[in-house]
């Protein structure tokens, strides 16, 4: 039944059919003439987010709600008369999805570069997975999805896969001085870079529950160099033996060619060659194998606050310690303080509410940076 029928009330629901729609707008076509008394039905796993006159009100949780508008049946539609009997008091519901997304990729699309100490300038690739929970609703309504009837969990991946990336090269480039560093320390590279996605995804109302990296994979060329550098250290730094070892290795895979003859002298290659080196266990890990950091959520049902620490229960609006507000319609795009529904300016720092930050441009190279980015995508150097 049509939102702007004359005298029935609405009942407001939605179901997502599919497990990919992140947020869904009631009515489709645009806003509603919701009447007195109509009803919101929100489940357990979603929030309803409603706009009256424009401006988000509130975030309905679980349950059955009233809404409370000034349409009331046949009366309104008389005296809308002036504007053809449609009520210029209209209102919207935005129904979002509160489940956890999982199994989401994240990878670079063209290599980034990252200054080597010992290497010089490298370009490298990496990918891995990542799992998400809509925090703030309203926050997340306002900030991204903004007036489109629908939102899906491919756009909202898209889109944090950047955010991964430039972070990723900003936290190498603070905390990596050479690849050769990397392998030991992919679990320590996996829990820093959590921390730091965490503050940027929230400010979008965003929560990361998890956050995999599979491989940080160099250039091939890089990659052997790598490779005959891990060879030499577990050899004592023996050149010689280094040596001795690729020239087993050559031969090994002489022995795999075509043919009667180097089939022959490469059968008993291959079966002798294996055994010397299995007493030595020089077997390399490399860079492109698989490491995973699990970030485990947490256990308590309820939430912290972020300014404070107290913890509360998880409806709050507002921490009952220091009385910071939980529920967050929008954030300064600047200094990332609270902004209230109808706030023109930043208490804090004066930003024009609603300001879109600008993206960082390298001095170097002139590369357009994602706004927070610390390092540029493209060169390398520190913006």
């Amino acid at each position: 039944m049509s939102s702007n029928n004359v005298v029935f009330l609405k009942v407001l629901e939605w179901f997502d059919q599919t497990g990919n729609e992140v947020c869904h707008r009631l009515p489709q076509e645009g806003s509603g003439e919701f009447k007195l008394g109509a009803q919101a039905i929100v489940r357990q796993n979603q929030a309803a987010v409603f706009y009256s006159q424009g401006v988000a009100c509130d975030a309905l949780g679980p349950g059955r709600h009233t809404i409370s508008t000034l349409n009331i049946p046949i009366l309104t539609k008389l005296l809308s008369l002036p504007w053809g009997f449609t009520s210029p008091i209209r209102a919207e519901i935005y129904f979002v999805n509160l489940k956890i997304f999982t199994n989401l990729k994240w990878g670079t699309r063209d290599p980034v570069a990252f200054r080597d100490k010992e290497l010089g300038l490298i370009r490298l690739r990496a990918h891995g997975i990542f799992n998400i929970q809509i925090s703030q609703p309203v926050l997340f309504v306002n900030s991204l999805v903004g007036t489109r009837p629908s939102f899906w969990i491919e756009e909202l991946e898209d889109f944090l896969s950047q955010v991964i990336v430039s972070r990723l090269n900003d936290y190498l480039g603070e905390n990596l001085e050479t690849l050769f560093d990397l392998p030991q320390n992919y679990a320590e590279f996996a829990s820093g870079l959590s921390k730091e996605l965490t503050k940027d995804f929230s400010s979008y109302g965003i929560s990361l529950k998890d956050l995999f990296i599979n491989a940080i994979t160099p250039p091939a060329d890089v990659q052997s160099a790598i490779d005959d550098r891990t060879r030499l250290e577990l050899l004592g730094n023996n050149l010689k033996g280094l040596m001795k070892m690729k020239a087993a290795m050559a031969l090994e895979n002489a022995s795999q060619g075509e043919g009667l003859a180097q089939g022959g002298i490469g059968m008993g290659l291959g079966l002798m060659i294996p055994g010397l080196l299995s007493s030595t266990n020089l077997f390399d890990k490399g860079l492109s194998g698989t490491s995973v950091e699990n970030l485990p959520p947490s256990k308590e049902k309820g939430q912290r606050c972020p300014e404070c620490g107290f913890f509360m229960d998880p409806a709050s609006r507002f921490c009952p310690n220091c009385g910071h507000q939980i529920l967050v319609f929008r954030r300064c795009s600047n200094c990332g303080k609270n902004l209230t529904p109808k706030a023109k300016f930043c208490p804090y720092c004066g930003t024009p509410a609603g300001s879109e930050p600008l993206p960082k441009i390298c001095p170097h190279c002139n590369t357009k940076n994602l706004p927070q980015a610390r390092f540029c995508n493209n060169c390398g150097k520190r913006l």
